[in-house]
């Protein structure tokens, strides 16, 4: 039995090395804590990501709060499956998403399950789904540092990672954590982005530091991580999410998506 369990254990290995070879970079988006807007900033990296014209797979291994669906307004598809695996469901030309949100039959009931069978479901996601030829495969990571986070980072070997943080002072604790974090695990961290970073009066056109302003650029500095750029806050943001548009392509013109834009060309090209 134990014979036979090893030699399972390594065909799913191999399944997902398989899987792995076909994604050229593989970028964890994650956070120290919760609430910084990770998934909507891991979302939209993908959009911009995809509408550079490249293959892009968002996965969503954040279980107990799989939100990406709902973003991106395809929470009432479902995973089809071929000869070659599990398709992934299309959200643009050049985007394929995968949920565990997918594979509720009540959006509403809690996913109560231990560590082993969340793994189980992660390795799932990458050994059993036909990802196909990808560019780029953006990880929606669980927030914290804790063990979720932890088997998840060595589950799916990343090429790179960003930690996402909002100004304030509470926040910057836990990014100088997760930094912390990702060096112990080797992880090669491409940079920080200040999400909430300020927001333009809709009345006045004046600027308002909501939740203070620059506290990521400079915790970056002091811990010599690249900066990635700071994405305003934007109730818009807010209200496509809730309405299952994707805010970069519905607002491609604002101060927002343009920071995203920004940023990517930063991941692309970190020297150009």
């Amino acid at each position: 039995m134990a014979e036979k369990q090893q030699q399972q254990i390594k065909a799913e290995e191999l399944k997902v090395a398989q899987a792995l070879s076909k994604i050229k970079h593989r970028l964890l988006v994650f956070s120290g804590k919760g609430g910084v807007g990770k998934s909507t900033v891991a979302s939209n990296l993908a959009l911009a990501f995809a509408l550079k014209n490249l293959n892009v797979g968002l996965l969503d291994v954040d279980i107990h709060g799989p939100n990406l669906a709902k973003m991106l307004g395809v929470e009432d598809k479902r995973l089809d499956s071929s000869p070659r695996g599990i398709k992934p469901v299309e959200v643009h030309q050049n985007l394929k998403l995968v949920s565990m949100s997918f594979l509720l039959q009540d959006p509403n009931l809690p996913v109560i399950w231990r560590g082993p069978m969340k793994m189980k479901a992660i390795q799932q996601f990458l050994g059993d789904v036909d990802w196909g030829e990808l560019d780029w495969l953006v990880i929606d990571s669980p927030p914290g540092t804790g063990d979720e986070p932890l088997s998840v980072a060595q589950l799916i070997p990343a090429t790179g990672a960003v930690i996402v943080t909002t100004p304030q002072e509470v926040s910057l604790m836990d990014l100088r954590k997760a930094v912390a974090f990702a060096r112990r695990l080797n992880l090669n961290i491409l940079g920080i982005i200040e999400n909430m970073s300020g927001m333009i009066c809709p009345h006045c056109g004046k600027k308002i530091a909501l939740f203070k302003e620059g506290g990521g650029e400079r915790a970056a500095s002091e811990m010599a991580v690249p900066f990635l750029g700071r994405i305003p806050f934007d109730p818009q943001i807010v209200t496509l999410g809730d309405s299952g548009q994707p805010f970069i392509t519905a607002r491609p013109d604002s101060e927002a998506s343009q920071a995203f834009l920004k940023i990517v060309e930063k991941i692309i090209s970190p020297n150009g």
